[in-house]
């Protein structure tokens, strides 16, 4: 557990981190997290805590009838602030002593003495023991890929359609995808992962970047800036979110008791002209959806924010953010985002987003496409079934969803052209 420093050097340290920050630019300039960053270091040196209302006002210049509880600006800043926070002194900042942290739940900036920097051991750490954790990443991968396999597989075989399924499909939603003579592809929502390398070339860190979702759009970065090519390496890695398997267990049962041809791919791999000729069904993050991505949100009522964690209604300016990417307690709980939409595609094309900011979502949102009662329930918005999309907020409670509520189904606008 981290320790506070000394109280002797505490501000003096403080006030070093702070600094540290700012010349950064982390924050960027005359945004709200920086203003937010700024009024928290002047309330830190006042010693006072200040609340949300006061940051809205004093921090963001908002009136004094700022409503907190109908605008979550506030909220919404702090937590980008924080995973800012966190991406510095994970990268930038990683050799510093001390560190700043925003607490969850709280409005004020604390002085944490830093532990051993996760680069700094990985670069003190002997070649082989990459090697080692390179050779047990892919053992997981592959313990993964025959978990869903298997799962797939006993899925296919079951003979017994149950009465629920059987209602499901013949649902507004379900009926038109099963019904005709076009195959359905099962594209699962993966994330692309390639290695940083040293000046000598070996690989010290795994990245992610949302921006990068296959092989191809590597190679595009690198004939964009040759310079990154000696910089980063393709891996050919790739993961899935545990909540994958858990959704495909809810939603195959419906597919394949069709008989249609059913074929599953991941989404770093999806050929665009599938898109053209195939009912495509992704289940998976919002933010792997790739390039599914401008074809769903081109005529959705909703936007990510700063992050995938955060969706913004376009229309009222209300802002959700999901806090299952932060740690909790077995007991501890909180929330997080189901998302369902159905896309009308070119001819008689559908494609049906089963998807989640996180696993918690991610599962509601397969269990209530998979449920005739949650269809019932999207029904009563009278959507146009071929072109709609449904939000959720779901409770979650140690990786389970234990409950959930719909906040809205809208029809949407005409759907881009596929790529």
């Amino acid at each position: 557990m981290s320790e506070s420093p000394p109280a002797s050097a505490e501000s003096a340290s403080f006030a070093a981190e702070v600094e540290r920050v700012r010349q950064s630019g982390q924050l960027g300039r005359g945004t709200q997290m920086q203003r937010m960053f700024e009024f928290l270091v002047a309330c830190q040196a006042q010693g006072r805590v200040p609340k949300e209302l006061e940051i809205a006002v004093g921090g963001f210049g908002r009136g004094a009838d700022f409503d907190v509880a109908q605008d979550a600006t506030v909220r919404v800043t702090a937590h980008k602030l924080r995973r800012r926070l966190e991406d510095f002194y994970r990268e930038e900042g990683a050799a510093a002593p001390h560190r700043l942290t925003l607490p969850r739940g709280e409005y004020r900036l604390t002085l944490e003495s830093a532990a051993v920097p996760v680069d700094a051991a990985v670069a003190a750490a002997p070649e082989d023991s990459w090697l080692r954790r390179e050779r047990t990443a892919w053992i997981v991968a592959g313990l993964l890929g025959a978990l869903c396999l298997a799962l797939l597989v006993a899925l296919l075989q079951r003979p017994d359609v149950d009465a629920r399924v059987a209602r499901v499909r013949e649902s507004p939603l379900w009926a038109p995808l099963l019904e005709d003579a076009l195959p359905i592809q099962l594209v699962l929502g993966d994330y692309y992962i390639f290695g940083e390398t040293d000046g000598s070339g070996v690989v010290r860190r795994l990245i992610r970047d949302f921006e990068v979702n296959s092989q191809q759009d590597l190679e595009q970065r690198f004939i964009a800036d040759p310079r990154l090519a000696t910089q980063y390496a393709d891996l050919k890695l790739g993961y899935l979110p545990t909540s994958s398997a858990q959704a495909l267990r809810e939603v195959l049962p419906v597919v394949t008791a069709s008989g249609k041809h059913v074929t599953l791919t991941l989404a770093s791999e999806l050929d665009p002209s599938t898109i053209k000729t195939t009912h495509v069904i992704y289940i998976g993050y919002l933010s792997s959806l790739g390039m599914l991505e401008d074809m769903v949100f081109g005529g959705s009522r909703y936007a990510f924010g700063g992050s995938y964690d955060e969706i913004i209604d376009g229309e009222t300016g209300r802002m959700w953010v999901s806090d299952a990417g932060e740690p909790h307690s077995g007991t501890e709980r909180y929330t997080d985002f189901a998302y369902v939409a159905s896309v009308a595609g070119p001819g008689e094309v559908r494609h049906l987003v089963i998807a989640g900011t996180r696993d918690t979502g991610l599962m509601q949102a397969a269990e209530n496409l998979a449920s005739p009662d949650a269809l019932q329930e999207i029904a009563r918005g009278k959507p146009a079934w071929n072109s709609f999309e449904a939000l959720y907020e779901v409770v979650g409670v140690n990786g389970v969803n234990v409950e959930s509520r719909l906040v809205g189904v809208n029809s949407t606008r005409a759907a881009r052209p596929a790529p």
